[in-house]
């Protein structure tokens, strides 16, 4: 395989009360008592946001459900990164097919401390100015924020660097998450690709702030 190019309980109103009306020498007449209303299933809402894993409760997850994963790496200072989280990231079609499809991870380029990844050392790096995981992922190639891509149990990671809007996103994810991948090129793809999602959000691209 070539490397990855990769919704109240609506209940019903009250039932009034029947009273039973008594008729002269008539003996009264029983009233079966009303019956209880099923509870009426409620379609849960659209989710919120990305559900953001940390390295370890991403690495519980795999050993248990082996899955895609996604990875947003990012920095505090970059504005890019920001304006993905404020507009690519908030669209709920988008939300819905990540947490379907992928574990993702928001992971900051510049972290401090050490932690363990696949059973390997990670940590922050003065002369690279980034955490080695980071570096490690991009291929060297520190750009803020990077998508990374990866099949399940963590092969083939894939960099995709930039920020992208709705429609961007939903193609480079749909490829991945879908399998397209595995029987089309990116280039045949990408010239047939449609988006369905609706795109919110978005304004004006202009350099954010910070950047």
């Amino acid at each position: 395989m070539n490397r990855l190019g990769f919704l109240l309980l609506i209940l019903c109103l009250p039932s009034l009360s029947l009273v039973a009306q008594t008729k002269k020498k008539a003996p009264a007449k029983k009233v079966a008592a009303p019956k209880k209303e099923t509870p009426i299933k409620v379609e849960s809402q659209a989710e919120a946001e990305i559900h953001w894993l940390t390295i370890d409760e991403l690495q519980t997850k795999m050993a248990a459900n082996p899955k895609k994963v996604f990875i947003d790496v990012y920095t505090d200072w970059c504005g890019w990164c920001k304006k993905m989280d404020a507009s690519t990231f908030s669209n709920p079609e988008l939300i819905a097919y990540m947490n379907d499809n992928f574990y993702c991870v928001k992971f900051n380029a510049e972290r401090r401390d050490t932690f363990r990844f696949m059973g390997k050392e990670y940590y922050f790096d003065p002369a690279k100015r980034a955490n080695t995981l980071a570096f490690e992922l991009m291929g060297g190639k520190l750009s803020y924020p990077t998508s990374i891509i990866m099949e399940e149990r963590y092969t083939n990671p894939q960099p995709v660097p930039g920020y992208h809007d709705v429609k961007e996103m939903e193609m480079i994810i749909r490829y991945f998450g879908d399998n397209i991948y595995k029987s089309q090129q990116w280039p045949d793809y990408q010239k047939a690709f449609t988006p369905k999602w609706k795109s919110t959000n978005e304004g004006p691209v202009t350099p954010p702030a910070g950047h």
